[in-house]
């Protein structure tokens, strides 16, 4: 059998190349993640609020750390009962599920009340659960997505949000609970009131996502995709 070296050596360029671009991309994040300064903004009530500058943003991004006496399959269960939002999300005027492509994943439609003069803000977010079979860990993303929803009058869409949940089992039934969010929130709104919002809101979840998880329907759920 003949060996054609020129393929040969273009073989090798192309993943040599193909490596280089990798290890450029793996460098270039791991740089990014090590930028990232967090600082401790509030403590309170066991729950710490974290800030942190986001290149060409205004708006600071807020990372929160609790921990709860929960399962996962508890929490998981509540957060995806997008339409208990209301009851526990700070200032959260209503929340629709649009489509349920699984137990796992689905899309929501959220509206979120601002003080006057500021226009309300909405949103669409595609939330996904996923669990490491080794670890236990569960994460939940909730980006936000273009289109689905017609936008109202007076409300402003939200043009880019990033939210995640991590949720690390602990001893004794407890969970480890970190939360991070960025969004802009597009329109005029000015930055101190959200980046003073970002502090309270985590607070009040928190509060309210305890009282939440005591009722029945969570305190006894059982979902198929997640281990305890």
């Amino acid at each position: 059998m003949e060996v054609n070296t020129f393929d040969l050596q273009n073989n090798y360029m192309h993943s040599s190349k193909t490596l280089l671009s990798l290890l450029i991309l793996l460098i270039t994040s791991n740089s990014l993640l090590a930028q990232s300064s967090w600082e401790l903004a509030v403590e309170k009530e066991g729950v710490k609020v974290y800030t942190s500058s986001v290149p060409a943003s205004k708006v600071k991004a807020v990372k929160v750390q609790c921990q709860l006496q929960a399962r996962a399959s508890q929490v998981v269960a509540l957060l995806l009962d997008v339409e208990s939002a209301p009851d526990w999300v700070y200032h959260t005027k209503s929340c629709k599920l649009i489509r349920q492509v699984s137990p796992s994943e689905l899309y929501y439609h959220s509206e979120v009340s601002l003080p006057w003069p500021a226009e309300n803000r909405d949103f669409v977010a595609h939330l996904t659960v996923t669990q490491n079979p080794q670890t236990k860990v569960v994460t939940i993303d909730g980006p936000s997505v273009k289109g689905m929803v017609p936008i109202a009058k007076g409300v402003v869409r939200v043009s880019d949000s990033k939210g995640r949940w991590v949720l690390t089992p602990q001893s004794g039934n407890r969970l480890q609970v970190e939360y991070s969010l960025h969004v802009d929130p597009g329109g005029a709104i000015p930055a101190w009131l959200i980046n003073m919002f970002a502090t309270q809101g985590p607070l009040d979840i928190f509060r309210q996502m305890k009282i939440e998880l005591k009722k029945p329907k969570y305190q006894d759920a059982q979902l198929s995709f997640i281990r305890n």
